[in-house]
């Protein structure tokens, strides 16, 4: 076994090798990932940002197609052909349809390449013809990204805050009396694991889909082929310390191991790690809208997500030598176009405050991170409206159950405090009123030839993550 995984490892090596020396002397690769935790947009980012690079006359603020140096865009089958493709054509189609709907959310990592011709800038400009330059995009759920966290944690502590979580949830009341009377250091049984691993899944599904951010084990919620398997049927428990060979506990932490060692390390090195640009999106709307709570339990989830990177910059030796590190983090605040556009610099402020200790130790290591207010597809338009004698400023748009609705969900403080503080100190509301959210439908939409549908600063996020390489 140990010579076999020596084995595996130096294929992989070489392979690796092989395809990081390609790419640094002849045709640019831009690995770019997309992540982001449940309904913050991944699959709508995507699709709109290959749609506008495409045909890109709303893309003026990446500067190599605002002067003219994208000669051609074209979508290439992907490199890799044990991934399957990013459904970029179907998902086009909901949102452009003439009864658009939002696409179905992501599973499963899924891969798309577009390659990009582009003409060299400046001084290179007359010398050299044009060039061809790769953009991998890979799309993977942000609750597997989570799972990367847990590399650094033994069952024990993995159950102690699994547990603690629950306590605070009402969606772990079903959870917690599955759990009343179970002895971690009776024998283990197969019946028993099954049932509680059920018990804990369904815990998770239901604090999801409440908008808790952190739901881990990932795998748990988007399963897969691993559907029924041991590798996937544990659940965290109380008072494990102690408890002999042949028991529940001892049989649960062994899974746990296993869980790590097959499933998320292999992630790692097979996606994760050849990632060098990343964009990791936030619905930070939606948990402000829920609460303090939900802000702190989003703050401590994308800082955990932050700490799973490998930033760094990617200096030529590097990438032959050591593998591709994180060298542009982009952290997106979605659905600006919910809000004003007075409000956007306020939305910005607060996941640029929200992150910035874990962004400052990400910058120390040579990478170049940033936080933006975006909306990849454009759902609503600005209006105002007179409401009790004065000017209230609004966004107004389609919604789900037919019509047309103009909505004001409130300010946002001109200090990220006024927010970060009553989360961090466990505060259930906030002192000063509350924050409304509405669900809009996509706007139907009626391009001119050459425009790809319409955004907010998809542009500049393109420019950040991507631009300098082109």
């Amino acid at each position: 076994m140990a010579i076999a995984g020596l084995a595996e490892g130096l294929t992989r090596g070489i392979e690796g090798f092989g395809e990081r020396v390609s790419g640094a002397l002849f045709e640019p690769v831009i690995r770019l990932g997309v992540t982001g935790l449940a309904r913050a947009g991944k699959t709508v980012f995507i699709t709109s940002l290959v749609a506008n690079l495409l045909d890109r006359g709303r893309m003026g603020g990446l500067a190599a197609a605002g002067e003219g140096r994208i000669l051609a865009a074209y979508l290439q089958p992907q490199p890799d052909v044990t991934l399957p493709r990013f459904d970029y054509e179907t998902h086009l189609a909901a949102l452009a349809g003439p009864e658009p709907h939002w696409p179905q959310s992501t599973r499963a990592v899924s891969e798309l390449r577009l390659s990009l011709r582009v003409q060299p800038a400046g001084m290179l400009a007359g010398l050299a013809g044009p060039r061809t330059v790769h953009l991998d995009i890979v799309d993977y759920p942000g609750e597997w990204l989570l799972d990367l966290a847990l590399l650094d944690k033994d069952y024990a502590a993995w159950s102690r805050e699994a547990l603690a979580r629950a306590e605070t949830r009402a969606e772990g009341a079903a959870w917690r009396k599955a759990l009343a009377g179970v002895d971690p250091a009776a024998a283990f049984n197969e019946g028993q694991a099954q049932g509680l691993a059920a018990a804990f899944t369904a815990y998770l599904r239901a604090a999801r889909a409440a908008g808790h951010a952190d739901c881990t084990p990932g795998r748990f919620l988007l399963p897969g082929d691993l559907e029924g398997a041991p590798v996937v049927t544990f659940a965290p428990l109380p008072g494990v310390e102690g408890a002999g060979r042949g028991s529940l506990a001892a049989q649960m932490a062994r899974r746990f191991e296993a869980y790590k060692r097959e499933v998320v390390r292999p992630f790692f090195r097979a996606h994760f790690a050849r990632i060098d640009r990343q964009i990791v999106l936030v619905d930070l709307l939606d948990a402000i809208h829920r609460g303090p709570v939900a802000v702190e339990e989003t703050r401590r989830a994308m800082a955990e997500i932050l700490g799973t990177f490998r930033p760094g910059r990617n200096a030529f030796l590097t990438r032959l030598l050591q593998g591709r590190r994180v060298e542009r983090l982009l952290f997106a605040a979605t659905k600006a176009d919910h809000l004003h556009h007075a409000q956007h610099p306020r939305l910005a402020a607060i996941i640029e405050a929200m992150l910035r200790e874990a962004c400052d130790r990400a910058q120390f290591a040579g990478a170049d991170v940033r936080s933006m207010a975006i909306a990849a597809l454009r759902a609503t338009v600005e209006e105002t409206r007179r409401h009790g004698g004065a000017e209230v400023e609004c966004v107004r748009g389609r919604v789900p159950e037919g019509g047309q609705a103009a909505f004001h969900p409130g300010d946002l403080p001109d200090d990220p405090a006024a927010i970060l503080s009553p989360a961090r100190s466990g505060a259930e509301t906030w002192p000063d009123g509350d924050f409304g959210t509405m669900r809009f439908a996509p706007a139907r939409l009626s391009l001119r030839a050459g425009e790809g549908p319409p955004h907010i600063r998809l542009d500049r996020a393109a420019q950040f993550l991507f631009g300098d390489r082109l």
